[in-house]
């Protein structure tokens, strides 16, 4: 099992995961960008960044704080760090791509879909995530996947650092601690 990707890496698995969602989305579509606090905020500025390079410019630009919406959230500590969920746009009757950095049980889109309902009703809200690293607890898969690690095991942990949140971009894995 592979267990760290360089800088490098990380900007081709980014590269990859765009191009599957330039093909799902057209350039004059008018859609929305959400991701979730914090490494699914950063990969999402960098998908539409990267897409308005390429000529998309009808789209829309959220972030969701999922913290309160978790079910495990007895388990985080006594006094949660809550940060303003921002949906400053239309998200009725228009597609939603929700994107965070990595997929493992599925809870943490379970709490976006949660909280994206509190706000409205897309079309259609199709998923994003840098890293899948299988492990599902409920039946939730991304539409669009950067690199998929599939054979880590349930003690180990998958990090994204991004330069945005963490000074550097890298995916490492490593056992709990």
């Amino acid at each position: 099992m592979r267990n760290y990707y360089d800088e490098s890496d990380v900007g081709r698995v980014i590269e990859h995961l765009v191009e599957r969602i330039r093909v799902a989305f057209h350039a004059d579509e008018a859609f929305n960008i959400v991701g979730i606090r914090t490494r699914g905020e950063a990969l999402a500025q960098r998908v539409a960044r990267t897409l308005q390079a390429a000529g998309y410019s009808q789209f829309g630009r959220g972030v969701l704080d999922i913290t309160l919406y978790r079910d495990d959230l007895s388990e985080i500590g006594p006094r949660p760090l809550v940060h303003p969920t921002q949906l400053d746009i239309a998200i009725d009757g228009k597609p939603l791509l929700l994107i965070d950095d990595v997929i493992f049980t599925g809870r943490s889109a379970r709490s976006a879909l949660d909280l994206l309902a509190d706000f409205g009703r897309p079309s259609a809200i199709r998923l994003a995530t840098l890293v899948d690293r299988g492990g599902r607890e409920i039946p939730i898969q991304p539409d669009f996947v950067g690199i998929v690690l599939s054979d880590v095991p349930r003690d180990h942990r998958v990090n994204v650092r991004l330069r945005e949140t963490d000074g550097r971009d890298e995916i490492s894995v490593e056992p709990r601690t």
